[in-house]
């Protein structure tokens, strides 16, 4: 391809790199994660690393963060070789990881997270409170961000939440930032504050590496690329000479997957029906989570909820599930009415429900696949005898999933945390569309997979909608909910408050709605 350059035989000088990763081999058992992988990154550079779901990127990043050593190749970083036997190794060289799932203490406050575990101690060995608040108060206007950093964690949306990791790393000292999927959970608008913060960062010298799935921002505001495929790099270019077209080609070999296509026939059965809900938010109830929500899913019908995140969604979804005690309102399911049942009761009636955190609520991290695809079927005819587990039955079950979903993996007896992000997600996905429901939560259904399984999901989704599926689809895709979507409802801060046309929305119509702008009816 034009525009790619031989690693090798880079134009780049050794003193000019900010990190110099050759040949870098990681292998786990069975697998080989990382094969003779060549990367060269310019400070003060924003530098993109793409490729499918097990491609090796995250592996490659947590190799050069100390989480991995490798099992042959060099590091350098800033012209100096180096070893990092643990991410304090590599924190103590400038490095910082941000990375796809947040690890902050939602208990804490925005200051107590930033400085845990590197906390400033005053003559008699106490915290100091004054200089931890001046150091991150500077680099909060460094940043442009303006939230109080005596704040609460859990009052923050994922965007800010995003902000305090930056600065966790910047706390500590990173010149050279990793982060890994940074804008799976942003609608537009916090997509473009991110990339004016990192434009921020790299203009006062720090180096950014960004692992990323979104072609269309790798393109806009990357400076430089590698692609790795199948364990290895084989490519290095530029957004200039390259399309998105042929960047997924370099990925997966095929054309980028459009979530738009035939047209459907919604039915006249409602499958799910949300009517006046409501939700106390806080313990004295002054506040609702969820207020006079109304929403009805037929069947054949994609119906897609619009919304920063934090605003209601979660709670919506934990609701129809029957995880959450309602204040008032009903919920049916397939006409029946479940409001004050319990939850296996729902799942029976055929409700099926692809969680917001895949680690948190989808998966047994440390159990096999196996017994992750059985999670939530245990009342299955088909994977149980008597009252017992047909684990014969339930591993070829798996295993069908496996192969329909492309999940890559040695077999399915290996555990769950041997998977990358978006295998793990296949999997999840793959598990609660087996069962043929006939109304899906689907939360954030292809977050963090690739361009390919991407587009398998949408056909997976799509056939079953054409054959009687109801579908209540949450996401931060904008691209995802037009293109897949019979109708849009908004959510701003626990309402409804908007109902969109797909046909006629765009994703900053879309966005101008999420932030609270505009609320009405739009076709």
């Amino acid at each position: 391809m034009t525009g790619q350059s031989q690693f090798g035989q880079s134009h780049l000088g050794q003193s000019q790199l900010a990190v110099e990763l050759h040949g870098i081999t990681k292998r786990f058992p069975g697998v080989i994660a990382n094969h003779d992988i060549e990367l060269l990154v310019r400070p003060g550079t924003i530098h993109a690393i793409v490729g499918e779901n097990g491609a090796g990127k995250s592996t490659l990043m947590k190799t050069l963060y100390g989480m991995h050593q490798p099992d042959e190749g060099t590091i350098t970083v800033n012209g100096t070789l180096v070893q990092f036997k643990t991410p304090t190794d590599a924190i103590a060289a400038g490095i910082g990881m941000v990375h796809q799932h947040f690890m902050l203490a939602d208990n804490l406050t925005i200051t107590e997270n930033i400085i845990l575990g590197a906390e400033p101690v005053d003559h008699r060995g106490r915290i100091n409170f004054k200089e931890a608040r001046d150091r991150i108060e500077a680099l909060m206007t460094s940043l442009g961000a303006t939230f109080n950093p005596d704040t609460n964690v859990s009052e923050l949306g994922v965007g800010q939440r995003q902000r305090v990791e930056i600065l966790k790393v910047l706390y500590r000292g990173a010149k050279i930032l990793i982060l890994d999927e940074p804008t799976a959970v942003l609608v537009p608008q916090e997509v473009e504050e991110l990339f004016t913060t990192l434009k921020r960062l790299v203009a006062d010298g720090a180096t950014v590496i960004f692992i990323s799935h979104k072609l269309d921002e790798v393109l806009a505001y990357c400076d430089e690329i590698t692609v790795i495929r199948q364990g290895t790099s084989v490519a290095h270019t530029e957004p200039s000479q390259v399309t998105r077209r042929s960047l997924a080609e370099l990925m997966v070999g095929s054309d980028l997957p459009d979530p738009s296509g035939r047209e459907t026939k919604v039915g006249d059965d409602v499958r799910l029906q949300v009517t006046g809900l409501n939700l106390a938010g806080d313990i004295a109830g002054a506040k609702l989570a969820l207020e006079d929500i109304n929403v009805a899913v037929h069947a054949g019908e994609i119906v897609g909820i619009a919304g920063v995140e934090g605003n209601g969604q979660f709670e919506l979804c934990e609701s129809i599930l029957g995880l959450r005690t309602i204040l008032s309102g009903s919920i049916s399911v397939c006409g029946q009415e479940l409001s004050h049942t319990e939850t296996r009761e729902r799942i029976n009636m055929g409700l099926s429900y692809i969680p917001f955190d895949r680690h948190r609520e989808g998966l047994l991290l440390d159990a096999p696949l196996w017994e992750n695809t059985f999670l939530g079927r245990e009342e299955n005819a088909g994977l149980t005898n008597g009252p017992f587990i047909s684990r014969n039955k339930i591993e070829a079950d798996c295993r069908t999933i496996i192969d329909r979903f492309g999940v890559l993996t040695p077999s399915e007896q290996v555990p769950a945390f041997a998977l990358s992000g978006g295998n793990q997600q296949k999997l999840v996905v793959g598990r609660e569309m087996a069962g043929h429901p006939k109304i899906l939560l689907a939360a954030h259904p292809t977050r963090g997979v690739d361009v390919g399984a991407q587009a398998a999901i949408w056909d997976e989704l799509r056939h079953a909608r054409d054959n009687g599926l109801g579908v209540l689809l949450i996401s931060a895709d904008l691209e995802e909910l037009i293109g897949l979507s019979d109708r849009i409802l908004v959510m701003f801060d626990g309402r409804v408050t908007a109902h969109l046309n797909p046909a006629t929305a765009t994703p900053e119509m879309l966005g101008t709605y999420m932030t609270g702008e505009e609320q009405g009816v739009d076709g």
